[in-house]
């Protein structure tokens, strides 16, 4: 059996379907009782509380691991869930991490996260680590606006960075969990291309067929916006890359062609696929 955190959202959705295709039990975890696919077990736990996992690793051969955003926050304890793999007997572990444990070690999140690596690393486990960018789904934060005024507001219009599908990430993920040959892992995921917001605000006018404006934020509005669901240093984190990134926070990676065979799909391609949610 394999268990999926955060099995609900853009990355855990995909993952639990492509995991129950190919013939695999899982068990799906999230916050709060949702549908899952025919087969598919699912149990309501809080990550935040390691203990009430157990239910869910009892019996499971691995686990994908993606952190809920107050996990993120400076006094989580999300190693403690790697203990309660440990003990439950799972033997396999793929952890979502972020390319900015390489790019920006010293963030006060990315601290924290490379320390959670290092604790998968020397847990005795088999394990891999998938260090995504910017997710193209960070879009759907515009899709109220888009849907009542037709515009875009975002920080930093005219920079940008190589998006990632959270389809590639679920694609990755389930290769690492499926494939002994990922054992020992760490892949950097971007998409193909840097994509500014106002060619993103292009791509969702383009799948929509009606135009789309931009709406420049200051870099206190877009923090202010988005500390409303995420911790502050997360999102100052997130900021800092949006606003400067550094050369290797723009180079597009080959990792997801390296493990799917193919190359990762444009952020016009999310557009196409998510259309309804800016409708």
């Amino acid at each position: 059996m394999i268990v999926v955190t955060g099995a609900t959202g853009n990355i855990g959705r995909p993952l639990t379907r492509a995991l129950a295709a190919a013939g695999e039990q899982v068990t799906a975890v999230s916050r709060h009782p949702a549908a899952v696919p025919d087969g598919v077990r699912h149990l309501v736990a809080d990550l935040a509380d390691p203990a009430g996992l157990r239910p869910a690793l009892a019996g499971a051969k691995s686990l994908f691991l993606l952190l809920s955003g107050d996990l993120h926050a400076l006094g989580a304890h999300p190693a403690e869930i790697i203990g309660e793999a440990v003990d439950s007997g799972v033997r396999r572990i793929v952890l979502l991490s972020t390319l900015g444990v390489v790019t920006r070690p010293f963030g006060a999140t990315r601290i924290a996260m490379r320390e959670l690596e290092d604790t998968v690393r020397e847990s005795g486990l088999e394990w891999a680590v998938l260090r995504p960018g910017g997710f193209a789904s960070n879009a759907l934060w515009w899709a109220e606006s888009v849907r009542e005024r037709r515009v875009v507001a975002a920080p930093f219009g005219d920079v940008g960075v190589p998006v990632v599908d959270p389809a590639d990430i679920a694609a990755v993920a389930a290769a690492c969990l499926l494939e002994d040959r990922h054992t020992g892992g760490a892949y950097e995921l971007t998409g193909p291309e840097v994509i500014t917001p106002r060619g993103q605000t292009e791509a969702v006018a383009a799948a929509l067929g009606s135009p789309v404006a931009f709406h420049e934020l200051t870099r206190d509005e877009a923090r202010a916006a988005m500390a409303r669901s995420m911790p502050a240093e997360l999102a100052d984190d997130t900021l800092d890359i949006l606003g400067n990134p550094s050369p290797a926070e723009l180079r597009v990676s080959p990792d997801v062609e390296r493990v799917l065979g193919r190359a990762p799909r444009p952020f016009a391609d999310w557009a196409a696929r998510n259309v309804t949610a800016f409708r």
